[in-house]
């Protein structure tokens, strides 16, 4: 990188960036790392390499080096990211670790992952990658801590692609429900609080093995909160008997979730007011069972594990507006509604990182580059809503990279 003078503001962002930065191994690269953030921070309106390098130099050249250091620069993420874990464990009190989605719309076809894909949120296929995103998140906040791009198998099979956006060798091929496991064991090696439960809503993305991601928190002894599709199989009961398209599967019925809800509430449902919990003075009307996942196949053994599955109806709502299944069996309704807060609190910070801290501007196509962007973007939302302050012209300094 060439020598600019770059104009940083001192504390306390320095201070935040010293400590999530100090695992970069040459001076140069936290220097850099440093006025990314800042940018971030202080750039208005689109945030374009060219305009977060005016943002902190005066030197025509600072954006190309501000690219490179984005792109190029051979920087590991892993241990900022967990860094910021730990930074926003002390500054927040988790209330659940939630896994969610962020849709990255793009124009070109070349920027790693990119491919065409139906959102059923919109009715729309557009073009994008999809990042999947661990969140550590309060009732009324979450920030991001961590991310995982999804590759198509387009993607992972073509070599020449893989060579030409650099996706490391022991890259794969792993469906949405693997990275979000992934995810939660990279957690649990770095988090320094006790294990929260696990909330998550994959479905908008491809999430269609539901089960797989159920069986795998179960396995790894995490409680969790998961949307479900309608259409999942659950085991219920030991001797009901039903008309087909239901069935009998050994000790248990075997129905699609949705069906669930269609008996008599006293058979094998029951339903409830919940005070209201969603801030917009509504009761909550909350349908529930307790359930069991089936085991396909003939040497499969079923599982004994039982959850609690319930639908939504808000006050005056005619169906229910989402399905859930809980390990929390035996806590309070309102406490594992809090929980589904969680989620929204996810999808709210990740429409300010896209409005307001530049998530849709990144211009590299690299896999290593859209790893180091989402990093700097979310300590910067970080930052932004934990410890940044009024400052006004404040103190500055000129720091020589």
């Amino acid at each position: 990188m060439g020598a600019h003078a770059l104009t940083i503001d001192h504390a306390p962002v320095a201070a935040f960036n010293e400590r999530l930065f100090e695992c970069l191994p040459r001076a140069d690269q936290r220097r850099w790392a440093h006025a990314y953030v800042q940018s971030l921070l202080t750039t208005p309106g689109k945030k374009s390499v060219r305009r977060l390098a005016a943002a902190i130099s005066s030197s025509p050249a600072a954006s190309q080096s501000l690219h490179q250091f984005v792109n190029a620069s051979p920087w590991d993420w892993m241990p900022v990211r967990a860094e910021l874990t730990r930074w926003a464990e002390q500054r927040m009190t988790p209330r659940a670790c939630v896994i969610g989605p962020a849709v990255l719309r793009k124009r070109g076809e070349h920027s790693c992952g990119v491919h065409r894909r139906f959102l059923a949120s919109t009715g729309r296929s557009v073009t994008c990658q999809v990042g999947i995103g661990m969140f550590l998140s309060s009732y009324d906040r979450a920030v991001p801590v961590d991310w995982r791009l999804l590759l198509p198998g387009s993607w992972v099979k073509d070599q020449e692609r893989r060579v030409r956006t650099r996706i490391p060798a022991e890259v794969g091929p792993r469906s949405v429900e693997q990275h979000a496991l992934d995810l939660l064991d990279t957690l649990a090696g770095t988090s320094r609080t006790v294990a929260l439960p696990v909330v998550a809503d994959l479905e908008s993305v491809g999430g269609t093995n539901t089960t797989s991601l159920i069986n795998g928190l179960a396995q790894r002894g995490r409680d969790f909160l998961v949307a479900i599709p309608d259409r999942l199989q659950v085991a219920v009961g030991r001797r009901l008997r039903l008309q087909p398209p239901h069935r009998e599967d050994g000790p248990g019925l075997v129905l699609a979730a949705r069906n669930l809800f269609e008996f008599d509430a006293g058979t094998l449902t029951r339903m409830e007011t919940v005070a209201p919990w969603d801030g917009q003075g509504r009761h909550t009307t909350v349908m529930s069972g307790f359930v069991r996942l089936p085991r396909h196949g003939q040497s499969a053994e079923r599982t004994d594990r039982t959850y609690r599955l319930f639908a939504v109806r808000p006050e005056g709502g005619r169906r229910p507006v989402q399905l859930w299944l809980t390990s929390l069996t035996h806590t309070r309704m309102e406490s594992v509604l809090a929980l589904t807060r969680t989620l929204a609190r996810a999808d709210e910070s990740v429409r300010t990182m896209a409005d307001d801290f530049g998530l849709l501007d990144f211009e590299g196509r690299s896999y290593p580059g859209w790893h180091h962007h989402m990093t700097l973007v979310s300590a910067a939302y970080a930052y932004d809503r934990f410890d940044r302050r009024p400052t006004g012209d404040g103190e500055r300094r000129l720091m020589a990279a």
